[in-house]
């Protein structure tokens, strides 16, 4: 009997580069500023509102939007930050982590045909959906040291077939920030166009030196054609628990439910009911993450005052980038697993994430860690 042969729809894609690079910290025994996680645990008082359902009955199943308490919870903190009021119940869906959410989104309003502008570097899950709708995606790449976006050319991109816009601030690899004259130029363009927005706004409380987080959710004719997708795991520290959410306006949110209840279904239900009392008993968390995590890239950036490597302090996210050019011309892949296995310190190269490779000289560190691994870091870059 003959096997069937598989066709795979993504024959390109191998393992994220995230993965690959955790592996290699792992089998190497290195200090890893990679992948973007803390190592440290999230808040005492939310960890024992979780376990406090883990040992009360809560262990079923949670409705498919999300419990309604955290709903509810998400359109007080909406509305606290961005005087945008939702409704739990039509514009408010908790989802498995903000990746799931990016799925459902993008699968919602992305045909065959269509096509799609994301922003290079770009978060390497976002073309992989639009191909899998039988999109085509659209780079347009940004380049060091802001990292800003070149408004004509997107604006020369857009045609009749462009469908979605896919928008990252504060942004990931490069902890740029977006600004007012960002959002009026993205006003400007998908004006009278049929063209939808996916907001992926997961570090929308870490920002530092003052900026705003300019989320889309604070632009009603904006929101109104937006999904917007946040991170309870970036928030927390707890990022294991795969916990994020997408508003939408009522009509785009029932086309994401559509999708997100045969993806998922819904998500763990002691830790929807704990995200739920913590949030609107400790607002102060979320409204002082950006402090925390500033005095986090202060000390790792002024600890690298000797090291080779020029150092522009991230405008936002847990991300650092560190430019290399002075000191090596290898390419930031090979950089990366060089100083992995050899200097026992794992990093992320950004040229994975461009459709072409510009030939950038910077690699990503994640300082989501402790004084202790920053300092630890610092020494081997310093050392190089």
């Amino acid at each position: 009997m003959s096997t069937p042969h598989l066709t795979s729809k993504l024959p390109d894609i191998g393992t994220t580069i995230f993965t690959v690079m955790s592996e290699l910290a792992l089998e190497t025994g290195a200090l890893n500023l990679s992948q973007g996680f803390p190592d440290f645990d999230g808040p005492r008082a939310l960890l024992d509102r979780v376990e406090h359902y883990l040992n009360n009955g809560s262990n079923q199943y949670a409705p498919m939007m999300g419990v309604p308490s955290l709903r509810e919870a998400i359109a007080v903190k909406v509305a606290d930050l961005y005087a945008a009021e939702l409704d739990p119940g039509t514009e408010i869906t908790v989802t498995s982590g903000a990746t799931e959410a990016l799925f459902c989104a993008i699968a919602a309003v992305v045909n065959p045909g269509d096509e799609v502008i994301v922003f290079d570097p770009a978060y390497d899950s976002y073309e992989p959906v639009v191909r899998l709708q039988g999109g085509l995606t659209r780079h347009v790449p940004m380049h060091p040291p802001d990292y800003r976006i070149d408004w004509d050319r997107v604006a020369d991109l857009v045609n009749d077939r462009t469908r979605l816009i896919i928008t990252n601030t504060p942004h990931n690899p490069t902890g740029s920030v977006w600004d007012q004259a960002d959002i009026e130029a993205l006003r400007t363009i998908v004006s009278r166009r049929n063209i939808y927005l996916v907001a992926d706004e997961v570090y929308e409380h870490i920002l530092f030196d003052g900026r705003r987080h300019e989320s889309l959710t604070r632009y009603p004719e904006l929101f109104a054609r937006s999904f917007v997708v946040s991170s309870f795991g970036k928030t927390y520290h707890t990022t294991g628990w795969k916990i994020g959410y997408c508003t939408a306006p009522a009509s785009l949110t029932e086309e994401f439910r559509r999708i997100h209840q045969y993806v998922t279904f819904t998500s763990i239900t002691p830790v929807q009911l704990g995200l739920a009392d913590f949030l609107a008993d400790h607002p102060e968390h979320h409204r002082s993450l950006g402090a925390f995590y500033e005095a986090k890239r202060d000390l790792f950036c002024t600890l690298l005052a000797d090291s080779p490597f020029e150092v522009v302090p991230s405008a936002g996210t847990y991300f650092q980038l560190l430019d290399y050019s002075g000191w090596s011309n290898e390419r930031d892949t090979e950089l990366a697993v060089r100083l992995t296995r050899e200097a026992k310190l794992a990093s992320i190269p950004t040229s994975p994430f461009y459709e072409t490779d510009p030939g950038h000289k910077v690699l990503r560190f994640c300082f989501a860690k402790d004084d202790e691994t920053l300092e630890q870091a610092a020494e081997i870059l310093c050392g190089l």
